[in-house]
């Protein structure tokens, strides 16, 4: 997949290190920055006409004020670069969030969060909801200050033979091509020859290689530890720049109930993560 639109989402209460690091991958790629600042108005307490005509009135007011002085700031340090870019504002309500930000989604060929808006649990629940499952759009989570290289070293690529790992190797093939080495890394595999194959891992290795990609592949023991854990002391070992990795491999509902990988991984990875599903 090509890079040529990337969407930047910022949040309104801090974003300065984030479109920092956004200005710099998107040079990298050569991409044009969709640069979407967000925020996100709260209900009123207590429903009643008064409060809803005065004080609540007078609050949200004020949020878009702030949220249009905030997107003029990002607008005029992206005019001082030679970037390609456009700056939209959105306003909207923690219901109908993730709907806005996958509607912007759909014409970006990726979602790019920093560290300061994924620091906002419900920001970036919404981003993921929103433009991983409501939109055809990846997205790359950077939990650190510096931009994402645009030619990692290292990457961990968490395989599972399913649809949603498929569509993640395919959709980062731009980052994959461009590294030192690619892990596929199979946690607790098992040979079958309808999931897994004879030897698991092999198959996905040469559709890489014939892409141009340096591949290894990594057959790990979870020595009883959870998945997420021994995903990330991999990605350690192997000194990743990036984690690539489908999202969910259960219903969204029954992940909402009980957790799982892609969310530990969202809340406890110091590296970046490529999400796709």
């Amino acid at each position: 997949m090509s890079i040529k639109t990337v969407m930047c989402v910022f949040d309104v209460g801090r974003w300065d290190q984030d479109l920092k690091s956004a200005m710099e991958f998107c040079e990298t790629q050569g991409a044009h920055m969709t640069a979407l600042v967000i925020c996100m108005g709260a209900v009123p307490a207590i429903a009643t006409y008064e409060a809803i005509s005065t004080a609540w009135l007078e609050g949200q007011q004020q949020e878009i004020d702030r949220l249009a002085a905030e997107t003029k700031a990002v607008q005029e340090i992206l005019e001082r670069t030679e970037l390609s870019f456009d700056v939209q504002e959105v306003y909207t309500e923690f219901a109908w969030a993730e709907g806005d930000i996958a509607q912007h989604a759909l014409y970006a060929d990726l979602v790019l969060v920093g560290a300061q808006a994924a620091g906002n649990e419900d920001l970036q629940r919404r981003i993921v909801d929103g433009a991983l499952f409501e939109s055809p759009t990846p997205i790359l989570i950077n939990p650190r200050t510096q931009a994402v290289s645009s030619f990692p070293k290292s990457i961990l690529l968490a395989w599972d033979s399913s649809d949603e790992a498929a569509r993640a190797t395919r959709q980062s093939l731009e980052f994959l091509k461009g590294c030192g080495a690619v892990h596929v890394t199979i946690v607790d595999p098992v040979a079958r020859s309808w999931e897994n194959g004879e030897e698991p891992g092999s198959d996905i290795a040469m559709f890489l290689t014939r892409h141009g990609v340096k591949v290894e592949v990594d057959r790990v023991a979870s020595g009883g530890r959870r998945v997420d854990e021994t995903l990330r002391q991999h990605a350690t070992d192997v000194a990743a720049d990036m984690v690539v990795m489908g999202a969910y491999n259960h219903p969204r509902i029954q992940q909402r109930l009980f957790g799982g990988v892609t969310r530990s991984m969202l809340k406890d990875s110091r590296i970046p993560l490529f999400l796709s599903r």
